[in-house]
């Protein structure tokens, strides 16, 4: 890879992280409704977008199927989880996707499922557990079970995509934006009434919040990913994604005072394991530790 586009990359994933902790400020910090946010979010992707809704992608009923659950479902659970839990937390256990979308692949499209990939989801599944249990009241933290259901739905919907073909990077977000703005608007003005005089009263910050997310994270970084991912290997792209939870981790311990113990640490490096172990090819895993251990032989002693 160039290192040009390594730093695009690199830039996406920290703009994605950046939006991780942006949101976590506005809905737990501003008490902005979720829904709300989520909703006012993807209706400026729309707007931004709207050009490309034409021609409309067939079949219709699953590109408005995987639309709602890579957009609707899966962002608007992330935003409730993010009222009580933690940035790092929500970014670790967001991996359960790679595995759940292993398994979706399996069920649905019948592919191969290798006990490499077994492995994998073992040890991703192992991790977020080890971040999800609450040690003090022995229960699974609810919060986070926003984000295993968040996980399922961008599963889900990454799994029915296999069957679209011919629909471009900016027109499947100019659907996913329309048709999650409708239902989310639905569900704000239904779950949480004065949503829009909470949203106003909070003010710019709110706003500002809101554009970055929709014009910078969703159609600047995710227009850019798709560039990338036309032209390099999935396989490459996938496991370089991983700096999204690293970073998402470093800048919520520093900026909203994430705690990060030895349980915490236990579960990121088994979780992003078992996902490189999913993503990544049997040579490009041995590539990988040679060159670990190489680099570990060279070290002083």
């Amino acid at each position: 890879m160039a290192l040009r586009d390594f730093a695009l990359l690199a830039l996406v994933c920290l703009l994605w992280a950046s939006n991780n902790i942006v949101s976590k400020y506005v809905v737990a910090y501003l008490h902005a409704p979720p829904l709300f946010y989520a909703a006012v979010r993807f209706a400026i992707v729309a707007l931004a977008v709207f050009p490309w809704l034409r021609p409309v992608p067939k079949p219709f009923w699953r590109l408005i199927l995987v639309a709602l659950c890579m957009g609707a479902g899966s962002f608007a659970f992330v935003f409730l989880a993010l009222k009580t839990a933690s940035p790092s937390s929500v970014a670790i256990v967001s991996q359960l996707m790679v595995p759940m979308t292993t398994v979706l692949s399996f069920l649905i499209l019948r592919e191969r499922l290798s006990r490499r990939r077994l492995a994998g989801i073992a040890l991703t599944l192992l991790g977020a557990l080890a971040v999800m249990w609450d040690p003090h009241g022995f229960k699974i933290s609810q919060g986070l079970m926003f984000v295993v259901a968040s996980a399922f739905m961008a599963s889900l919907g990454a799994v029915m995509m296999k069957g679209m073909d011919g629909v471009k990077p900016l027109q499947f977000q100019a659907w996913v934006g329309l048709a999650s703005a409708l239902l989310l608007s639905v569900l704000s003005a239904t779950l949480e009434p004065g949503a829009l005089q909470i949203g106003l009263a909070i003010g710019w910050k709110f706003w500002a919040a809101v554009l970055f997310s929709a014009l910078i994270v969703s159609v600047a970084g995710h227009t850019a990913y798709y560039w990338l991912i036309q032209r390099y290997d999935a396989s490459l792209i996938s496991p370089l994604t991983l700096m999204t939870p690293l970073a998402t981790i470093a800048l919520g311990v520093v900026i909203t005072n994430d705690p990060f113990d030895g349980r915490m640490a236990f579960g990121a490096a088994v979780a992003l394991a078992g996902v490189l172990i999913i993503a990544m090819r049997p040579n490009q895993i041995m590539l990988l530790v040679y060159a670990l251990r190489s680099a570990t032989s060279r070290s002083p002693k």
